[in-house]
């Protein structure tokens, strides 16, 4: 089972950067609320041929596909390796090539989520490692890190033979900040950068960018089911409130596009200010 970093936000057209991606076919995962879903949606504002909505919620991803024109839906979970592998064969099946792939799916830990906030109320110090279960500790990685794995390698395949491309990953700035409490889905999201970095070296000669966006606290489904005593932790009085999924597409977008034909690699620390690297 996967799930996404997403909630169901509809968000506005910004009408930002109209036709970047003119005549293109894309994939977006995790796209049935959210972060994944404000991407499709902005894709299709910006003239793609076709978007393929991806997400372990098949429901949720028809939902907003049935919105937007030259789209369609598939239930996909990335832990899948083969079904990844299957949906992405049958875009180049029905399309004839992929030209963009964002990758938003991915799942948290709402129990580890309730132990930090518990802690927080009772003024002492998150207790999670020693009480995390094997199961817990591998449904995060699995998802997260093999999900990515299985999406970048699937996407590079299908590149590969026209030699064009552009994959952007959605990480996190907990693989870079480490909360304290929250081993399992750091070590995933410092893993998902580390491999796209290394994916983003080897294809770049091929004419394939890697890049990742890094986003810090964002409203979505993931956010919502954060606990408010943890919530109200994240509170910064200095940096800006929890970002829009429309803000975070908007950057991996512009990852995506033309204008960033000379990033490869990059990480973006999309946080709002909260730190620096």
């Amino acid at each position: 089972m996967t799930g996404t970093e997403t909630g169901a936000e509809t968000g506005g057209d910004t009408g930002a950067g109209a036709g970047r991606f003119e005549g293109k076919v894309a994939l977006v995962t995790g796209a049935g609320s959210g972060i994944g879903a404000a991407l499709a949606r902005q894709l299709s504002r910006e003239g793609v041929r076709a978007v393929v909505l991806a997400d372990v919620n098949g429901e949720g991803a028809t939902a907003v596909a049935d919105t937007l024109p030259a789209a369609r839906a598939v239930a996909l979970d990335v832990a899948d390796a083969t079904a990844v592998d299957v949906a992405v064969a049958d875009v180049l099946r029905v399309e004839g090539r992929l030209d963009v792939v964002v990758h938003a799916a991915g799942v948290d830990d709402p129990q580890a989520k309730e132990w930090i906030a518990d802690a927080l109320v009772a003024g002492r110090p998150p207790e999670v490692t020693g009480r995390l279960a094997d199961t817990a500790w591998q449904r995060v990685l699995r998802v997260n890190l093999d999900g990515t794995f299985h999406v970048l390698r699937a996407a590079v395949r299908a590149m590969l033979p026209r030699a064009a491309g552009a994959i952007v990953v959605i990480g996190s700035s907990s693989a870079l900040d480490a909360p304290a409490g929250y081993p399992h889905y750091a070590a995933s999201k410092a893993g998902v950068h580390a491999l796209s970095q290394a994916v983003a070296k080897e294809v770049i000669g091929a004419g394939i960018r890697v890049n990742v966006v890094a986003p810090g606290p964002t409203e979505t489904g993931m956010a919502a089911r954060t606990p408010e005593a943890l919530r109200a932790g994240f509170a910064d009085p200095r940096v800006r409130p929890y970002a829009t999924p429309e803000e975070i597409a908007e950057i991996a977008l512009f990852l995506a596009s033309d204008a960033a034909a000379n990033l490869a690699g990059a990480v973006l620390l999309a946080n709002g200010g909260r730190f620096t690297v």
